[in-house]
């Protein structure tokens, strides 16, 4: 029950500085909005080529937005908490009766709500455009969204705690995300790529996200994509959640 407690108790906490603050929230939105806006157009053209999913150029690539969208949102939370390691937040939490379980799932939960709110002004923003996807479908991606954010954010916050220098956690986001998004379909679906970088992207667990939610989007329930999408994105945020806590018990030891 104390964990519970003191995991609301941060929860809010977080919350209300980033309302207070919310130019990172609408900054990540930006980048998702500008390719929405200017390079799904671009996609018209090939939306009927053999290979090209169905759902349209825009049923396609909003999905593939709203993971991209999950990645680099939870991704770069990173920078603020490095902020709070210089000021010594953690070495003052060492001395107060806090759940070191709480210190993590205070932050995802803010993260989550975060992301939720952005993917919601996404999913807006493209029915505006002319997106016609299935409402259960959407309601469904947006639970993929959520663990997402939990996997991205929780190894964010781990990786943080090991190197703690924001010039270091750049180089490696830097080597790590352009591969990432290329080889997960985001821009352009992987049926269309050789067989070579199809099997690459075999072993990027993105991908599976990126093709659930496409399948949901157009109300393909019983697609096999649909729970390879849970089950990858389910284990590796339980895993990466797990990380982050062990991560945290140790920096706050």
């Amino acid at each position: 029950m104390q964990s519970l407690r003191d995991t609301w108790l941060l929860f809010n906490h977080y919350l209300t500085m980033t309302m207070r603050n919310p130019v990172m929230v609408i900054v990540g939105l930006f980048q998702p909005i500008v390719q929405l806006l200017l390079f799904a157009p671009l996609l018209e053209p090939i939306a009927n080529t053999e290979g090209f999913p169905e759902g349209g150029s825009i049923g396609v690539f909003t999905p593939g937005l709203l993971v991209m969208l999950g990645i680099t949102g939870s991704l770069f939370v990173v920078f603020g908490f490095i902020a709070e390691l210089r000021a010594g937040v953690l070495e003052r939490m060492r001395v107060t009766p806090l759940s070191r379980l709480a210190l993590v799932l205070g932050r995802l939960l803010r993260d989550v709500v975060m992301l939720l709110l952005q993917a919601t002004v996404l999913v807006g923003v493209a029915w505006l455009m002319g997106l016609r996807a299935d409402p259960a479908g959407v309601a469904l991606s947006m639970l993929i969204v959520v663990l997402l954010g939990l996997l991205v954010s929780s190894c964010s916050y781990a990786v943080a705690l090991i190197l703690q220098d924001e010039n270091a956690v750049a180089s490696v986001l830097n080597f790590l995300i352009l591969p990432i998004l290329l080889l997960s379909g985001i821009t352009l679906p992987l049926t269309l790529a050789p067989n070579w970088i199809q099997n690459v992207a075999g072993v990027n667990p993105f991908a599976y996200a990126v093709d659930a939610s496409r399948a949901l989007f157009i109300g393909q329930f019983s697609n096999p994509a649909v729970w390879q999408g849970y089950l990858v994105m389910g284990v590796l945020a339980f895993l990466g959640v797990f990380w982050a806590v062990r991560s945290f018990r140790q920096g706050v030891a």
